[in-house]
C-alpha cells in the first residue's frame, strides 16, 4: 500500500520524494512532464508517474490509493494544479501538506508585475531585446510585442514537443533556446550579451530556481528584470520544515550520516573530487563563512559557525537534515577542528581528507617539507623563534595581519636577520602572493591574516643533549649565578615539560631561567629578580640566547608573582627571608606546583623543612652537593672546592 503522495513539479518535490523512499516509505510521485520523470530514478519504494491529472483523476487515485499524507511540491506559479490538489484531498479526507519554495529577496531595480499578460503589456511600451525564461506554456503572451520575432529571445527545455509549439508560435532559430538547466549567473550573463538584451523575464523561482543567479546576470549585464509576481499568496512548509514534520507524522528513524571535509585552501580547483561528491549530496553544509562561500552549491542550505559546541548544538536541533557536511579548511587532520568536533559529535563520522596547506605551499616554493618542523601559531602560543633557533626548516600557520612583521622584529632583535622567511598569502586564490625575503626586510610588513610562512635558518643550533650550559655562556657580571654542575642537578629535578610554565625567583644573572626556557621552549618562564643590575643581565642573556618565551619581572617576591599565571614548576634561588610565603602563594596559584630550591646555609635548610611540613609537602628530597674544579699551581694541580649546596625538591603527596 503506498503511504505518501507527491506532486513533485520542483527540485524540492524531487528530494522530498528521494528522502520518503530512501526511509522505505511507499512514493508515489506525479511529475507533469517527461523531463519531471527523468529528474526522478524509480525504485522500490518509488513510482515515478508522468501526465497532467485533473481534478478527478487526482480524487480516484487518492480514494483508491488512501495515501497517508499527500505533499504538494508543485510550482507555485502553477496555481490552478495547487487548488485541483487542495481540493481533491479535501473530498477524499486525506491530509494536504504544502510544501512552497521560498520567494527570492525583493530586488530594488527590478520591475514586478502581477502576470504574464501584465509583462508583456509592459515591454510593449519598451525597446532592446528581451530575454524570456518563464518557459513555454505563457510564450503566447508574448506575441503580442510588437515585432516580437525579433526582439524576444526564448529560453525553455530541450523537448521536441517543446520546441515544435514554440516554433508554431513564431519563435524559430537563435530566438529559441532550447536548453536544459540549471543555469549559472555566468551562463545567464553569456546570453543577455550574446543577443545584447535590455530585458531579462522571469518568474520569482527563489533559490532552488536559479532566481538570484538570473538576477545577479541582469545587473550585470545593464539589463532591467521584469519579475512576474506569484499568483497566490499561500503559506506552507520549507523543505527541511517539511521533512522534519514528515518525520514526525511518520515515525521515521533520525538517521544523520556527518561527513567532516577538507577543502583544501579555499579554491574550488583545489578541492578533491571526494570532497565534491560529498559536499554536491549534502543537505546543509556547515562552517565558517568563508569555507561555506567557497563550497556550497547555489541553493544549498547553510549553517555558518566555526565553534563546535554551537554545530554539533545546530545538528542535534535539526534531524531533519540527514546528510551534512561540515567543511574545513585544509586537510581534516591538519590544524584542524575536526579533532574537538569528532570528541564532540559521539558517533560515526565520515572523514573526507584535503590538501594541507604545508603541502600546497612547499611544492609552490619548491621546497620539501619531510625534513621541515611543522608548527601552527594560529590561535595558539607557539614560540616560532625558539623552533628557528633550532631547526634548520620551520613551517608555520600564522593567522594574524601582523604575524610576519611580530616574527621578523624578534628574529632581528635576536641577530637573526638573516633567516629566509618564505610567505605564503591567500593561497589558491586568485589574489595569493608568494614572496621570499630576509626576516631583517620585514620588520614593517603589514600582511593578509591568511598567511603560512617557511623560515630558512642554516645557522640553526639544535638543544644540546646535556642540561647545563657552561659558565662562560653567560653574560655575568657582578650578580650571583647558579654554577654548571648545581644547575644540572637542580633542573633535573624540576622534571619540566616541553610546555611548562616556570617561575625562577631570586633568578640573579637568569642562568637558572634561561636553561629552563631552553628546556620548557614551548612553555613559559618568568625570572623574578629585585636588583637593578641582575635584571639589566637577564634582558642581556635573553637576547644572548634568544629565548623569546622568556619574561623578566622586575620586584621582590612574593609580591611581583602575584599577577602571573599559576606555575607548574618553580625553581627558588633567592627569597629575600620571604621563602615560606613564597612557598605558600606558588602552591595557592597550583597545589601542584614542583619546587626546587637552592640552600646555602642549614638555617635556610631547616626553614625549608618546616615550610614544607606545615604546608603538607611529604614528598621531599634533599641532596647535599660539593664541587671542586681544578687548579693549575705550576706543574700541578689543585681542587678548589665550592661551598657546598642542598638542593631542597618537593611537591605535594600524588602530585
Amino acid at each position: 500500500m503506498c503511504s505518501v503522495f507527491v506532486f513533485a513539479g520542483t527540485t524540492e518535490g524531487y528530494e522530498i520524494s528521494r528522502f520518503l523512499a530512501e526511509h522505505e516509505i511507499f512514493v508515489q510521485a506525479f511529475v507533469a512532464t517527461e523531463y519531471g520523470a527523468h529528474s526522478l530514478k524509480e525504485s522500490r519504494y518509488l513510482k515515478v508517474f508522468a501526465g497532467r491529472l485533473t481534478q478527478e483523476e487526482m480524487e480516484e487515485r487518492l480514494t483508491k490509493e488512501k495515501p497517508r499524507i499527500t505533499v504538494d511540491a508543485t510550482h507555485p506559479y502553477a496555481a490552478v494544479v495547487t487548488e485541483n490538489i487542495r481540493r481533491a484531498c479535501e473530498k477524499t479526507q486525506v491530509p494536504y501538506v504544502r510544501l512552497l519554495r521560498e520567494q527570492g529577496e525583493h530586488q530594488e531595480n527590478a520591475v514586478y508585475v502581477d502576470s504574464t499578460e501584465a509583462a508583456a503589456a509592459y515591454l510593449c511600451h519598451t525597446e532592446g531585446a528581451v530575454l524570456v525564461t518563464t518557459g513555454s506554456k505563457e510564450l503566447a503572451a508574448f506575441t503580442v510585442i510588437p515585432d516580437y520575432k525579433e526582439r524576444v529571445f526564448a529560453r525553455v527545455l530541450s523537448l521536441p514537443k517543446v520546441a515544435a509549439s514554440c516554433s508554431e508560435l513564431g519563435f524559430e532559430g537563435k530566438h529559441l533556446i532550447c536548453m536544459q538547466g540549471p543555469f549559472t549567473r555566468e551562463m545567464n550573463e553569456a546570453m543577455l550579451r550574446q543577443y545584447d538584451c535590455r530585458y531579462l523575464v522571469t518568474k520569482d523561482t527563489g533559490k532552488a530556481g536559479g532566481f538570484q543567479e538570473k538576477i545577479e546576470a541582469a545587473f550585470a549585464c545593464g539589463a532591467i528584470p521584469v519579475i512576474i509576481g506569484r499568483p497566490l499568496c499561500e503559506e506552507g512548509l520549507s523543505l527541511e520544515e517539511c521533512r522534519s514534520f514528515l518525520q514526525e507524522e511518520l515515525d521515521l528513524p533520525k538517521k544523520q550520516k556527518i561527513s567532516l571535509v577538507g577543502i583544501g585552501m579555499g579554491s574550488e580547483k583545489g578541492m578533491t573530487i571526494e570532497a565534491r561528491e560529498v559536499l554536491s549530496r549534502a543537505q546543509v553544509i556547515i562552517g565558517a563563512s568563508r569555507m561555506i562561500e567557497a563550497a556550497a552549491l547555489k541553493g544549498q542550505e547553510t549553517f555558518a559557525e566555526y565553534r563546535a559546541e554551537a554545530i554539533c548544538d545546530f545538528i542535534s536541533r535539526h534531524p531533519e537534515y540527514e546528510r551534512i557536511a561540515i567543511v574545513l579548511s585544509g586537510d581534516v587532520g591538519f590544524y584542524s577542528g575536526a579533532r574537538k568536533l569528532l570528541s564532540l559529535l559521539g558517533q560515526e563520522v565520515q572523514i573526507v581528507c584535503g590538501i594541507s596547506s604545508v603541502a600546497y605551499f612547499m611544492s609552490r616554493i619548491g621546497l620539501s617539507w619531510d625534513d621541515a618542523r611543522i608548527v601552527s601559531a594560529h590561535g595558539r602560543d607557539c614560540n616560532l623563534v625558539s623552533w628557528i633557533c633550532r631547526e634548520k626548516k620551520v613551517f608555520s600557520i600564522m593567522g594574524t595581519r601582523h604575524g610576519v612583521r611580530t616574527l621578523a622584529g624578534k628574529l632581528a632583535e635576536y641577530g637573526m636577520g638573516d633567516v629566509l622567511l618564505y610567505v605564503g598569502e591567500c593561497l589558491s586564490y586568485p589574489e595569493e602572493k608568494i614572496f621570499c625575503a630576509r626576516a631583517a626586510e620585514l620588520t614593517e610588513y603589514e600582511g593578509n591574516p591568511l598567511s603560512v610562512i617557511c623560515a630558512v635558518n642554516e645557522a640553526a643550533r639544535p638543544l644540546p643533549g646535556a642540561f647545563a650550559l657552561p659558565d662562560e655562556a653567560f653574560v655575568r657580571g657582578k650578580a650571583p649565578m647558579t654554577k654548571e654542575e648545581i644547575r644540572t642537578i637542580s633542573i633535573s629535578k624540576l622534571r619540566l615539560l616541553e610546555d611548562s610554565v616556570c617561575y625562577d625567583i631570586g633568578a640573579g644573572t637568569g642562568s637558572v631561567a634561561i636553561e629552563m626556557a631552553l628546556r620548557a621552549h614551548q612553555g613559559r618562564v618568568y625570572a623574578i629578580e629585585k636588583k637593578e643590575e641582575a635584571v639589566r643581565l637577564l634582558y642581556e642573556n635573553k637576547k644572548r640566547f634568544a629565548v623569546d618565551n622568556l619574561c623578566i619581572i622586575s620586584g621582590t617576591a612574593p609580591d611581583a608573582m602575584r599577577e602571573l599565571e599559576p606555575p607548574t614548576h618553580a625553581f627558588i634561588g633567592g627569597s629575600s627571608g620571604n621563602l615560606r610565603e613564597i612557598m605558600e602563594l606558588l602552591l595557592e596559584k597550583n597545589a601542584e606546583v614542583s619546587i626546587v630550591m637552592n640552600c646555602i646555609t642549614l638555617e635556610t635548610v631547616s626553614e625549608a623543612l618546616q615550610a614544607a611540613k606545615e604546608l603538607s609537602l611529604t614528598n621531599t628530597e634533599i641532596v647535599q652537593i660539593s664541587a671542586a674544579h681544578a687548579k693549575s699551581v705550576g706543574r700541578y694541580h689543585m681542587m678548589m672546592g665550592e661551598n657546598p649546596i642542598y638542593i631542597f625538591a618537593c611537591h605535594r603527596s600524588g602530585a
